[in-house]
Parts: structure tokens; sequence; C-alpha cells
């Protein structure tokens, strides 16, 4: 039996998830769970690389152990952060997260130069403080010395990849979320690049498309779990890949990849860089086949994770989902808003923005909860809307995947409020559109269309239809 391995890779955890086909049934286990955490290096928010790098090795061992030998694997984390190299393959300095505050004010010092309008024009990205291009340049501000010690970078999963393989190579869906590629030509953007003061030297190693082998396991890898296998680059963004297992009925689908954050878009055949969607806030992101994930980047369960951990966890998120769902307060935050990206504390800051927007004084964890669920609901309500504006599609559903997909009360409420029928799951999507990769490269599937076409039949898609679609009053937070 041919097995197939994903790394999936988030923000707060890791998983090693094996795939194989039975008759016509994708089915999946996961071998091996591990947490991912940050730390603070040098003054900086960072990702525990070396753990990680640990994790990845125990990970391909618990694969052996529980009887599996997957002839391919993949990798894929989240987007814009990256990996300096030295001029002998060694990782220089430390794993940066983006959620640091290293980059505040690298946009206004890249728009003294490049207007933020025409570095739109070329990259289709929105502005996000975190960015690749303002995490290099804050690098490079900090170390001016790593202009010359640095002799390439990788993004993440690129990195953990070249960990397994010694084979480097840049995957297109993730380096598009830096703002450094060019939209239309699929490369690096050297106007980009040198109004930022990158160095030229960074970019020499190849891009590829996702579906593309990078290497065999290196001898000493394979000696160490027990097998050889080969790593494939799939579409190592996790949005890029969640949208590979979205399991769409129609052209008309909303397509929505909801975990840390919620990505809230739809795929095109190409970049759509007018001032509409720059002034919307929207992003092109590259897909698998050559598609644009057209979308917008919204908090997601990021707020609903803050305020779990700030409780001591003292309820489960399906309980926290309930608490939301029993509640009657009438008010609600904008998700979309970056004052919830990294604040100190997430529950006072929902209540500050919601004092300062005159709205009642919530009466406890349940109406913090619903004025964040429904504030969700809501920013996904004015996304569709706005992205129908700006593409003239019009969209018939709203289909969910990603760890996202169980909060039943959230999923209902989207219904509620957009009036269109939501699909939810399958759960673990970025998982899957990471094995989509693999098995097409394959030839266990022909195409995405006929995987996506197998997904209703291997895994459980619920369904939520409106029951009330004008239950948030009005389009703007109270």
């Amino acid at each position: 039996m041919k097995t197939y391995l994903a790394i999936d890779i988030g923000a707060s955890s890791g998983r090693h998830i094996v795939s194989w086909l039975e008759e016509g049934k994708i089915n999946t286990r996961e071998v091996y769970r591990f947490p991912n955490g940050t730390e603070i290096k040098n003054g900086h928010l960072c990702w525990d690389i070396e753990s990680l790098e640990k994790h990845l090795i125990a990970g391909l061992k618990a694969a052996k152990a529980q009887g599996f030998t997957p002839a391919y694997i993949g990798i894929d984390t989240w987007g814009v952060d990256f990996i300096l190299l030295d001029k002998v393959g060694h990782r220089l300095g430390d794993a940066v997260h983006y959620r640091d505050s290293r980059t505040d004010g690298m946009d206004a010092l890249l728009e003294k130069i490049m207007p933020f309008s025409f570095h739109f024009g070329l990259c289709g990205i929105a502005k996000q403080p975190f960015n690749t291009v303002y995490q290099m340049m804050a690098i490079l501000k900090e170390h001016p010395e790593y202009a010359e010690e640095a002799d390439d970078f990788l993004m993440m999963p690129e990195y953990l990849s070249y960990i397994l393989t010694g084979k480097k190579a840049h995957e297109w869906t993730n380096c598009t979320t830096g703002a450094l590629c060019n939209g239309e030509s699929g490369t690096w953007s050297e106007t980009i690049c040198m109004a930022a003061g990158i160095p030229e030297k960074w970019f020499r190693t190849p891009m590829v498309s996702p579906g593309t082998v990078l290497g065999p396991l290196t001898d000493a890898i394979a000696a160490e779990v027990g097998y050889p296998s080969t790593v494939i680059l799939p579409a190592t963004h996790d949005t890029g890949s969640a949208y590979m297992a979205v399991p769409a009925k129609d052209e008309g689908a909303v397509f929505l990849s909801s975990g840390t954050w919620s990505l809230l878009g739809t795929e095109l055949p190409g970049p759509v860089t007018t001032a509409a969607a720059l002034n919307a806030g929207f992003t092109n992101e590259g897909g698998y086949g050559g598609t644009t994930r057209f979308l917008k980047n919204i908090m997601g369960m990021w707020m609903l994770q803050c305020i779990h951990k700030e409780t001591h966890k003292a309820h489960s998120f399906a309980e926290m989902a309930r608490m939301a769902a029993k509640s009657s307060y009438p008010a609600y935050v904008d998700a979309a808003d970056n004052r919830f990206l990294a604040p100190a504390s997430m529950l006072e800051e929902v209540k500050s923005a919601l004092h300062e927007a005159g709205a009642p004084e919530p009466a406890g964890l349940p109406d913090i909860l619903r004025a964040v669920t429904m504030g969700l609901a809501v920013c996904y309500k004015k996304s569709i809307q706005e992205m129908s504006r700006i593409t003239g599609k019009v969209f018939t559903s709203v289909n969910i995947v990603g760890g996202g997909s169980e909060n039943v009360v959230l999923n209902q409420m989207t219904a509620d409020v957009t009036g269109l029928p939501v699909y939810a799951g399958p759960t673990e999507g970025t998982a899957l559109g990471n094995l989509a990769a693999q098995m097409i490269l394959d030839g266990a599937f022909a195409d995405l269309s006929a995987f996506r076409a197998a997904l209703p039949g291997s895994f459980e898609i619920r369904e939520y239809l409106p029951k009330a679609a004008s239950i948030c009053g009005k389009d703007d937070p109270i």
C-alpha cells in the first residue's frame, strides 16, 4: 500500500498525517502531533526553530513505528517568515516571528522610495506590517552585516524541506505572500527588491511551482528515520494547500480557510490589482496550478485562541462557542482591525474597542465571546460583498475548511449573516491539500478536480442553512 505524508505546521501546533487510497476513498491517520511555540531571543519574538527541526524527524520516526513508510513527504507552514543562510548553507540568526515589532515603521520607509499603490500594482499583496519585504528591511537595519554574511534565504517550509534533503528551492505560493514577487510574471520583482535595499544575491535560488519534486531524504536522515522517501514542495503556504481541499460545488463558491487566520476569498485565473482591490485590503497570493488566491486576511481564530489562553483554558473551544450562542449581547468588534494582531490582553483590547465605539459594557465572558464571534461573521459578510463588487462574481455558498470549521456556532452565524449556505469541512483541509499535491504528482488522481471530487465521499461535510439573514442588524460594527 503506497502512503503519503503531510507535515502541516501551524502557529500553535504541527502534525504529521499519513494518507492512502482505498477503494477510491482518501484515508488519513495522524501519526504525530507536536507544539509550536515562541520564545524571546535577543530582544525579539522568535519561533523555536531547533524544536521544530527535532519534531520534524521525530514525526518521520513515528510514522515508521506505526507501520508506514511514505513514498512522498510534503511540508506546509504559515507564510511571510524566512530563514537566512550563510555561505556554507547554515542558518544565520534567529527565526523571528511575524508578530514581532521589529517591522514597525518599515512600510513608511519604503513608501518614501516607492508609493504603496505602485508596490501593490506590482505584487498584488495587501499591506501588512509583517510582510516579508518589511521583515527583510528590518533585519538589515538591525544587522547591516547580514548584507554580506547572508548568501541566501528560504521561506520557513522551504527551510524545513532543506533540512530533510539538503536541496534548496523557492516555492511560488509561499513566496508570493511576502510582497516581493511580481504577480504577473511569477518571479521576484527586481524593482521591489531594489527599492527595499535587499541584496540581489539573496534571490539566486530558483523558484518552482507547487507539486515539484525537491529531492530524496539525505542518506543520513533516511538512515535515522528508517526508510527512504522523496520530498516534494506542495503548495507550501498553508492557505495555498487549504484552498486545494475545498470541495467547492460551483464557480460561486467562497473559499474560507479558518484557523489562526481566516483567509476568505476565491480562485481567479490571475491577480486583481485595481484601486478597488487595494482600498478594500484584498491580496493576491499564488495558487496551485497557476491560479490566484484573491482573498482577505481576517484575524480569525487567533482572537478566540488568545482568550482561551488568557482565561487559563478554563473552557474548551466548544464550550466557548456555546457561551457565545447563549449571549444576547448586541454589539460586535471589527475582526479585521490590526489592533487585535498582538495586544497585551485580547480581553482588554476587545473591551476597549467596544467602549470606544459606545457599545454597552459586556456583562462577562459570554458577551465578549459573542462580540468576537459575531464580529467574525459580519467581517465575512462584508468581505464577500466587497469581493463580489471587485470581481463581478456572484457568490452562492461559503465553503469552510480547517480547524475553525468545527465552530458550529460561528458556522451558523456566518450562514445567518451572509444569507448563504455554509459547507464546513474537511477539518484537516491544509494537510489534505498538501497530500493532494503529492497524490496528483504520483498519478493517484488525474488533477485537482478529481481530488476535490473524492473529498465528500471521504470526509464529513456539514451543511448550515441561513435562518435569519438580518441577524447582524447593520453592516458596520457598533
